[in-house]
């Protein structure tokens, strides 16, 4: 799912942008209001998280631009200030959720799950690739009906791939969700990863390929394809 970040905060959007790669979303962030209208006019993600206290035009105005223009993008205001009558001021010009500065990486998924939730009913509610699903409201990964075990790691690793199931994922992505926290790992320890998941899809109807360099795809296993024929 894409999400966009408008924050003024360099340090901050850079942080959200890695915690919630790390989780699976596709993230694109800016700095300002205007170059935020400018990005949805060509291609609406499915969530903003808009700072309040943008330069030039705040994010008041850009709720307001927003909700003129009919465009439906569900927003969640991120902002310091903390008083009933800015979150009432926020909600009234369009915004579906208000999270106040500073905030827990935790809550705010949490948060931007339900948001995504209640925007569609008709959204996607998991993710399958032959016999591996990933259930999007709770974030767990299903083999053949039995929960499988992963570690924080093999699910980010796993994330992204599953999203873009048969489509070959570039190693640099797939490096930045699981280790966009961590820092002085080598580039190597992406394929300890990759070959610890690959033993967990022993025998399913999925499989990981690796795609010399590019980086790593899902798909069903072949064996399973050509038996559904």
């Amino acid at each position: 799912m894409k999400v966009l970040v408008v924050e003024d905060d360099r340090h901050l959007a850079q942080g959200m942008q890695a915690a919630l790669e790390q989780r699976g979303y596709t993230v694109q962030s800016c700095g300002n209001g205007v170059e935020a209208l400018q990005r949805l006019r060509h291609e609406a993600p499915d969530a903003m998280l808009l700072d309040l206290g943008l330069p030039g035009l705040d994010g008041l105005a850009v709720l307001g631009r927003l909700r003129t223009l009919k465009c439906a993008v569900p927003v969640m205001v991120l902002t310091a200030r903390c008083g009933v009558g800015d979150r009432i001021q926020a909600l009234n010009a369009g915004a579906d959720d208000y999270l106040s500065k500073p905030f827990d990486m935790d809550e705010l998924e949490a948060r931007l799950r339900a948001l995504l939730r209640r925007s569609s009913g008709r959204r996607a509610t998991h993710q399958q690739c032959g016999e591996l699903r990933l259930e999007l409201d709770s974030g767990v990964f299903y083999l053949g009906g039995a929960i499988l075990e992963l570690s924080p790691r093999e699910q980010a690793f796993l994330r992204p791939l599953i999203a873009k199931a048969g489509v070959v994922v570039p190693k640099d992505r797939l490096f930045r969700a699981v280790f966009a926290l961590e820092c002085e790992i080598l580039p190597q320890a992406l394929d300890v990863v990759a070959h610890r998941v690959r033993r967990k899809l022993t025998g399913a109807s999925v499989e990981l390929v690796t795609v010399r360099g590019l980086g790593y795809l899902l798909r069903e296993s072949m064996q399973a394809a050509a038996s559904a024929r």
